[in-house]
């Protein structure tokens, strides 16, 4: 392999190739078809944390616009984490509008068919004038869902491909330890773009951009000085899902502002936060900033030090998508540290701004027929394995 800056990851997985990569299935209606139905309607899929719903009867509903679908996920009194389409048996209408909350009864309000929230039929109003009425086999429609360290999972087909853990033994190991239940969600940005859900996951899938789009925002963070085209101390790529480890700037110089705030906490450009969590930076590279994993089809996991970020890329379109980035961290017990918490919220805000700004003008350019196809560098991996696995699902 030769020392680090000979190093070249994308050679470790010859049959990805070096060549370009088309833009066809960025921008073609009838690609996109099948990846509604042969990937979406086919695996895991994240839908948030377990402790979203901590106690007996909490709920929330999630919309999957690329199926379409309303998930209703519950927590029984069995404290058992369940999913079931939002939709009444009866005729098909929506259950639960809300978007949270605690019942131990969900009732439809068009004609008041009552559910209990184990996905049970409890109520039909008129029930004597039914014919037959078969009441235990009329629940809710149940999904598959699982858990993997507190993010809950579902999958819409009836006998998934493989279980949750299957879909995940490849990176379960290298995750073990970290410290998911110590941070709180504390913000979350939501976007809605004119562009493909494959540009939104691109545009988190590498760090080459960053000494460019993020030179107001995080100047140099990723930036090595002694390998100026190296930014990437590890990648590694699965059968379906990603790793990349980023080098951090130990010379980085933050604002004024920023300094005061990493004095009382965690921040994405803070890499004096304490020890580095077991299983974390498993290159152990001195320079490490932060572990990406790249969860097919659509979730992004950043786990740095002290501190976490998700992204999850719903498709709405052939050319239009969701972006929901959301930040853990611990949470604020002192004045100082709530300073530093707002001021990791809007750093971020920042670079995600920076990001979002290309993407729309990104789907312009691959819908104008300048290019076929897109020149990938070595650090830009991860986008070649997506594109291939993506396309592996979608033409078997």
């Amino acid at each position: 392999m030769g020392a680090s800056g000979e190093r070249r990851y994308t050679l470790e997985y010859p049959e990805l190739g070096t060549g370009p990569v088309p833009i066809e299935p960025y921008i073609s209606p009838e690609y996109y078809e099948k990846e509604r139905q042969r990937i979406f309607r086919n695996t895991w899929l994240h839908m948030g944390r377990a402790d979203e719903i901590p106690q007996p009867g909490d709920y929330v509903v999630r919309s999957i616009d690329v199926i379409p679908a309303s998930i209703l996920i519950t927590r029984g009194a069995d404290n058992r984490v369940r999913a079931f389409h939002n939709v009444c048996i009866h005729r098909g209408n929506k259950l639960v509008w809300d978007e949270c909350g605690r019942r131990n009864r969900f009732t439809c309000k068009y004609h008041g068919w009552t559910y209990r929230n184990d996905g049970k039929l409890f109520g039909v109003s008129e029930e004597d004038m039914f014919f037959d009425l078969d009441k235990p086999n009329l629940g809710l429609h149940e999904l598959p869902a699982d858990t993997w360290n507190g993010f809950v999972f579902v999958n819409l087909a009836p006998e998934p491909d493989r279980p949750l853990t299957e879909h995940l033994e490849e990176i379960d190991g290298l995750t073990d330890g970290y410290p998911f239940d110590a941070f709180s969600v504390c913000f979350c940005y939501r976007a809605r773009l004119r562009a493909n859900w494959k540009v939104l996951v691109d545009s988190q899938q590498e760090g080459y951009h960053a000494k460019t789009l993020h030179r107001r925002s995080l100047p140099g963070f990723l930036t090595n000085m002694a390998e100026p085209s190296r930014h990437v101390v590890d990648i590694r790529l699965f059968e379906r899902n990603r790793l990349i480890s980023y080098y951090g700037n130990r010379e980085f110089q933050p604002t004024p502002s920023a300094l005061q705030a990493f004095a009382h906490g965690p921040s994405v450009a803070n890499f004096a936060t304490g020890e580095t969590p077991p299983g974390m930076n498993p290159a152990k590279d001195p320079n490490w900033a932060f572990d990406e994993y790249a969860i097919f089809p659509n979730m992004q996991l950043l786990l740095f030090a002290n501190m976490y970020i998700t992204h999850t890329m719903w498709p709405i379109s052939v050319n239009e998508a969701i972006w929901e980035a959301r930040g853990y961290l611990p949470p604020a017990k002192t004045v100082p540290q709530r300073f530093n918490l707002e001021h990791s919220k809007v750093l971020l805000r920042d670079a995600w701004l920076e990001d979002g700004s290309t993407l729309e003008a990104t789907q312009v350019g691959l819908e104008s027929g300048a290019i076929t196809h897109q020149i990938l560098q070595d650090q830009e991996v991860l986008i070649r394995h997506s594109s291939k696995v993506i396309d592996d699902m979608v033409n078997a």
